[in-house]
């Protein structure tokens, strides 16, 4: 049998062949992701006192609010009335009322007040689902898996971004795709061709990678090989005003959920930076994310140079995702094209992140009545980026 005639169907059509360990494999683009950990879902500096905005997580609608004592409460976004968004509504102290009939609503979900409820009636049993909420590093979390399960379950540990040896830059992106389009883009160094026009020629090396049940991490050596690069790509890796080109030690890791970066120029014991990034699926099919991103640079010795060089390394950082973002993007239309994974995937490094991704995610249940990107503020064509 010629290549050709393996390739193709009875009917003329094109037939995907998986390859390698995948064989078989559920496709990971139908995979949810694992509700029960802390997931961030809006900026804090975005849920001012005394008002409310909604957010999404997987399909769910969430109506986030801050009452008048500052504290932040995220609520099932519907009235348990008629159904409208909470996150419409006012608030007032530490409740929320809905806007249309002005049913009032606690932090933990349950109806305090009906204002026209008749004398000697009692209001209905149940009010709406509330979500536990965590406040870290300028970002809201929620758990939106099983509540009695978010106190055992740890936030994401960040010394650095606490550190006031370190400066931290916040990203708040939507992104048009499956959540693991984001961590196999991030993790595999070899696409540094995308970047040519911003990094210059980069050698990625890959000195070695781990694999457990619930991470990946892979080790690069970054070799500069010649070709133009942006001012701040040197300023981020700690090159100094001179411009001095030296390899960084790239670490790289997936820890279901979150992903980390790590880089560490080769004459140094001390990090340069860290990312620490969340892939947040919005809609119930998951194919739309929202990138929420902590970028930890390491302060120069110099007073104020790294507050000089700010306005050069966010222009850096936003054209390196640009070209991500265009790239991921591509890579989820052509699944809704093809209506499958036809991925001919060769990188040992990549099969492996599949599978954690794999085995650590839910099935995925399609919810037709769930559409959140009107809905949910930040929308795919409306990024919020942090100051």
């Amino acid at each position: 049998m010629t290549e050709e005639a393996h390739r193709t169907g009875a009917g003329g059509g094109y037939v995907p062949q998986a390859g390698g360990r995948e064989t078989g494999a559920v496709d990971l683009r139908r995979v949810g992701i694992a509700p029960d950990f802390w997931y961030p879902v809006a900026r804090s500096a975005d849920v001012r006192r005394n008002k409310v905005r909604a957010a999404a997580f997987a399909g769910q609608r969430i109506a986030l609010y801050r009452s008048d004592s500052g504290t932040a409460y995220a609520l099932e976004d519907r009235c348990a009335h008629r159904q409208v968004p909470l996150s419409l509504g006012v608030v007032d102290g530490e409740t929320l009322r809905c806007a249309y009939h002005a049913w009032t609503y606690r932090g933990n979900g349950r109806i305090s007040q009906i204002p026209y409820l008749p004398k000697g009636a009692e209001r209905p049993p149940r009010g709406v689902r509330s979500y536990p909420v965590r406040e870290r590093y300028g970002l809201i979390f929620v758990f939106p898996g099983d509540p009695a399960r978010a106190e055992g379950t740890p936030l994401p540990v960040l010394p650095e971004a606490d550190s006031a040896r370190h400066r931290t830059m916040m990203f708040s992106r939507t992104v048009r795709c499956h959540y693991s389009f984001l961590h196999e883009n991030l993790l595999d160094m070899n696409h540094q061709f995308l970047h040519r026009g911003v990094l210059g020629r980069i050698h990625p090396e890959l000195l070695g990678y781990d694999t457990g049940p619930r991470s990946v991490e892979a080790r690069y050596l970054f070799v500069p090989s010649g070709g133009k690069k942006d001012r701040g790509a040197g300023l981020l890796s700690a090159e100094g005003v001179g411009g001095a080109s030296t390899p960084d030690v790239v670490t790289i890791r997936t820890e279901y959920p979150y992903q980390t970066l790590r880089a560490v120029p080769e004459s140094s014991a001390m990090a340069a930076f860290s990312l620490w990034a969340a892939y947040v699926p919005q809609d119930a099919e998951q194919r739309v994310s929202h990138v929420f991103g902590l970028l930890v640079i390491a302060k120069p010795s110099i007073p104020g140079a790294l507050h000089l060089a700010w306005p050069l390394i966010r222009r850096f950082t936003e054209r390196v995702f640009a070209q991500d973002r265009m790239a991921v993007e591509a890579e989820q239309r052509a699944w809704d094209e093809q209506g499958a994974d036809w991925n001919q995937e060769v990188f040992p490094l990549i099969l492996d992140v599949r599978e954690v991704l794999r085995t650590n995610g839910i099935p995925l249940r399609p919810s037709p009545a769930s559409v959140v990107c009107r809905n949910a503020e930040p929308c795919a064509d409306a990024p919020t980026d942090a100051p």
